[in-house]
């Protein structure tokens, strides 16, 4: 990386020959979103796995895929799973929400034997290893919401839990804006939480179950009561992706720091300034590879 923040342009490596666990070591992970929400997990998983090459993709033509029938949502998902296959991944991370909920089955055949880790299944997880028997708050999207996804996965683990889902489709926009802290923020969570407790309902967790929310945990917690644990799933699948990997002897061996890659399909000069807010350092348009799929 130079001086600048800025991350080089990286030269796309083709490995269209079947893998096996004695020669993936050296191969990227594979992340996939609608957009760029889903570099909060790319960013986890960077910090989690430092010396690991990574190959983000985000299929901007299409977002939100919250608004697509599931037929075409498993589509999508499937064209971008073959994009990054094209590339030669080890492992892939579907970083959406709701590709995770809708298609995350079809993708597991699709690259099996390699393994296909989701988002809401390490959240979930967490939430109930953390509040066994207590009641979760998910703030996530309509569309999240809707496909029930997170309840479905935490009352598979913990049938006496209780789960509440509250969309917040604002906190996508003040993410996005890189609106993170202060007075706006807050009040907004704040009216979001209200929201959620106008019956009494108080959550022993609250769960950010949409990969912008990552960037808003200061200003959630700040808003939050004290005693409530706060899931991030973000950081909590860049833990399942390392468990993984070091249960399948597939961790890149290199002193070096790993390599970044991003692809989109559409809208490099947003990509690039949107996504400077999730990772915390700039992009420029350059580093942003335009697809198709």
């Amino acid at each position: 990386m130079d001086p600048g923040g800025i991350i080089p342009h990286m030269t796309i490596l083709r490995h269209n020959a079947p893998m096996s666990k004695t020669n993936n070591t050296d191969l990227p992970i594979g992340i996939f979103d609608s957009g760029v929400g889903g570099l909060t997990v790319l960013k986890a998983i960077r910090t989690e796995l430092p010396k690991e090459d990574l190959v983000y993709l985000g299929d901007t033509a299409r977002l939100p895929y919250g608004t697509k029938s599931p037929i075409s949502i498993e589509r999508y998902a499937t064209q971008a799973t073959a994009k990054l296959q094209e590339q030669g991944i080890k492992l892939l991370v579907v970083a959406c929400n709701t590709a995770s909920a809708v298609a995350l089955d079809a993708l597991q055949q699709q690259m099996s034997p390699l393994p296909v880790i989701g988002v809401v299944d390490p959240g979930a997880t967490a939430a109930v290893k953390a509040r066994a028997g207590g009641s979760h708050l998910v703030l996530a999207t309509e569309a999240t919401v809707r496909l029930r996804a997170y309840h479905e996965a935490i009352l598979s683990r913990d049938p006496g839990a209780i789960v509440r889902e509250q969309a917040c489709e604002m906190l996508v926009s003040l993410a996005e804006e890189g609106w993170t802290d202060g007075d706006i923020a807050e009040r907004i969570i704040r009216r979001y939480l209200e929201e959620a407790s106008d019956d009494g309902f108080t959550p022993d967790s609250i769960i950010l179950g949409c990969t912008h929310f990552p960037l808003l945990k200061d200003a959630i917690r700040a808003v939050a009561v004290d005693e409530v644990t706060l899931v991030d799933s973000a950081s909590t699948t860049a833990a399942f992706v390392r468990e993984t990997l070091e249960a399948d002897g597939a961790c890149h061996r290199s002193d070096t720091a790993g390599s970044l890659r991003f692809l989109a399909t559409d809208g490099a000069t947003r990509f690039a300034r949107v996504g400077g807010h999730f990772l915390g350092e700039a992009l420029a348009p350059d580093d942003v590879e335009l697809v198709d799929l």
